[in-house]
Formats: structure tokens, C-alpha cells, sequence
């Protein structure tokens, strides 16, 4: 496998190899005040074996949050908390990301006190988010989502403001740029999607208006800090969180030949990574790279044989891997030299914790 293990060129910026480390959600920002601390810095260091990383998913405002002990990139002593990370990568030899976030509607008041927003009116059916309210074992208690208020005029251009504010915080950290989380049934996707978006007005109706939120917030961005530093998260075939709707791949490829056009850095595919999960088509990814020019980007349930696969056929330039870097710090090191890879070896570890059990104490094979 060649092509996995080569240099690549993102924007002015040489990563060491086409391994990308994928964003997690691990909740282990330090209370109060959601900031990112010397745990998390240390993870993300171990970690550097990938030739970038795309940091967990960071809340642009408490009103964005949606689960608890999730980092946010909104005040003063966040920024300098996440110093820490981007310091600790760079020095050990990689590029790191920080992907922006709102969870719209994925919310609860008991995860930060407040109603959630939305594009409408319109309640996720089947869906929980996490607190921690002193389980002996430490484990997240999951508390169903509470109706959202449909976001009004003001209510929208403060979330542009956010994430441009988010963006500009993140290069004050140290992040060689940002990933905007256009996926998984988060805010900017709830936008795209017709059965969650039910507007009537210039962000509602049609596959034109429904993209609108996006390509504001990635021109705004754009404007911010640069389209060199700015990159996109969609997730065309994953529709958990109800968010089933019959338009998305016509209204990701619109959207797709606006982002083209902007000449963003890159375009990151969350594709499903669970076993019976839908795989994208051959004609899709095609079509993709005839309308996008810049990197594209792949994660999900990959081997990276598959990755080297779509590599060679230059279907995409990166593959994201998840929870394999988890238990493995040195992910890229043990597939060159063939070593065995570890599991992870507590599940209930995955989320919160304060500590580095299950977190910073899995091993180097080496």
C-alpha cells in the first residue's frame, strides 16, 4: 500500500501520510466552562502518527451544545485550552483541524439549560443525547431531545456570527484551519433536509434555499480567516436522528458546486461505520470528484486496503479512521509494519471519564 503512506499537499501544508484521524466525540472537557485541558492535549499528541487530525466536535456557542463535557471554542479560556492541543501536535510533526459545531435540535435543556433551535418547529424523533448526573460507575445518562424553537431571522445571523467567531478563535489556538460540521443531523444538516426543514422563507422550500445557511457560513468563514483554512463535513447517506429525506444526494451535489466554486480546502465524506450500514456508490463518488476539485476526503467503516483502493483510483485524497486510533496512538506505524492492532478495552470508557483510563493509556506497539 503506497499511495496510503505518501505525502499529500492540503492547501500549502505537507501531511506525512493520507491517514486522517477522524473526529470523536470523547466528552472530557474540563467543568465548569467546557475547556479543553492537558488530557486532551496529550491524547491528541499520541495521536500524531496521522498525517492530520480533525479534532472532536466543538460547540460555537452554549446554545450549540448538545451533549455534556463536549469542548466549545466561544470564550477566552477555551481558546487557550486548546493551545495546549495544537502546540502538543504540531511538535510531535502533524496538522490539526478544529471542527466547528451547533446540534440545532439535538439538544436538551438538561444538557446546557437552554431550548433547543431549529430550522422548524420540529421535534427528532428517536433521539437522545447524554449528561453525566453521578452514575456509581461514571457512565452518561441518555435523556431524550426536547422540542426546538424554529430559529427566527436574528436567530440565524447569530449563528453565522458564531461560527465565524469559532473560526477566528480556532486560528487564534493554533488549528491550521476548520472542518464546518455539515453532518449527522446537526444544525447545518437539519438546514439541508426537507423532512426537518419545513420553512417557508429564503432558507426553506427548495433545495436552493435549504443549502443557503451553508454556503453563508462558509463564506463568512472564508472571509474570516481564508478558503485555504476552511473545510466542509457532509453526510450525504447517513440518516439517523430522522433525518430520512428523498433530496439529500440532489441537494449535497448543489451545494457541492457552490463549495467548488468558493474553492474551499476540502470536502470530508462521514460515511456510516457501522456493519450493515449503507455504502456509498461507485456513480456517487464519481460524480463527486467531476464537480469538486480540491481534496476530498473519506471516513467510515474503511480497511486500509479499501482506503488504498479508492486512493489509487483517485476517488478521493485522504481516509479518515475512528476509533481505531483510539486504541491505537500509533494506528499508521502498526498497518505499515503489520503489527497487531489492540482493541478497545472498555466501551464505557468512550465517553467521559477524567482520567487517561481509556483515554490516554493505550500503548505504542513499540
Amino acid at each position: 500500500m503506497k499511495k496510503i503512506f505518501s505525502n499529500y499537499k492540503l492547501e500549502g501544508h505537507t501531511l506525512k501520510n493520507r491517514f486522517l484521524m477522524a473526529p470523536m466525540t470523547r466528552s472530557r472537557a474540563t467543568q465548569p466552562g467546557d475547556v479543553p485541558n492537558v488530557l486532551m492535549a496529550e491524547y491528541y499528541k499520541q495521536r500524531s502518527t496521522a498525517g492530520i487530525i480533525i479534532t472532536e466536535a466543538t460547540q460555537v456557542s452554549l446554545q450549540g451544545k448538545g451533549y455534556a463535557k463536549t469542548p466549545g471554542i466561544y470564550t477566552q479560556e477555551q481558546i487557550e485550552g486548546w493551545k495546549l492541543t495544537t502546540k502538543a501536535v504540531h511538535e510531535a510533526g502533524s496538522k490539526i483541524f478544529l471542527q466547528l459545531w451547533h446540534v440545532g435540535r439535538v439538544s436538551s435543556s438538561k444538557v446546557n439549560g437552554l431550548q433547543p433551535i431549529a430550522p422548524s418547529a420540529k421535534i427528532a424523533k428517536d433521539t437522545s443525547v447524554y449528561i453525566f448526573d453521578g452514575a456509581p460507575n461514571g457512565d452518561a445518562t441518555f435523556v431524550p431531545v426536547e422540542e426546538p424553537r424554529e430559529m427566527n431571522q436574528n436567530d440565524i445571523k447569530n449563528v453565522i456570527n458564531e461560527f465565524v467567531q469559532g473560526a477566528k478563535n480556532a486560528i487564534e489556538a493554533g488549528f491550521d484551519g476548520v472542518e464546518v460540521h455539515g453532518a449527522n443531523g446537526y444544525l447545518i444538516d437539519q438546514f439541508l433536509r426537507s423532512n426537518s426543514n419545513q420553512r417557508t422563507d429564503e432558507y426553506g422550500g427548495n433545495k436552493e434555499n435549504r443549502i443557503k445557511l451553508l454556503i453563508e457560513i462558509t463564506k463568512a468563514i472564508i472571509k474570516a480567516i481564508g478558503k485555504e483554512k476552511t473545510g466542509v463535513r457532509l453526510s450525504p447517506f447517513i440518516s439517523f436522528k430522522d433525518m430520512n429525506d428523498p433530496e439529500i444526494l440532489e441537494t449535497i451535489m448543489l451545494a457541492v458546486e457552490q463549495l467548488n466554486d468558493l474553492d474551499i480546502a476540502y470536502i470530508h465524506l462521514c460515511e456510516a461505520d457501522w456493519d450493515d450500514a449503507p455504502q456509498i456508490p461507485l456513480e456517487f463518488r464519481i460524480e463527486l470528484r467531476k464537480k469538486f476539485k480540491n481534496t476530498i476526503i473519506a471516513t467510515g467503516n474503511k480497511t486500509p486496503r479499501n482506503g488504498e483502493t479508492l486512493l489509487e483510483n483517485e476517488l478521493v485524497d485522504l481516509i479518515g479512521f475512528g476509533r481505531k486510533f483510539i486504541s491505537n496512538p500509533d494506528y499508521p506505524i502498526r498497518v505499515k509494519e503489520n503489527l497487531v492492532l489492540s482493541d478497545i478495552s472498555d466501551n464505557h470508557t468512550l465517553f467521559g471519564g477524567g482520567t487517561e483510563r481509556g483515554y490516554t493509556d493505550y500503548s505504542n506497539a513499540k
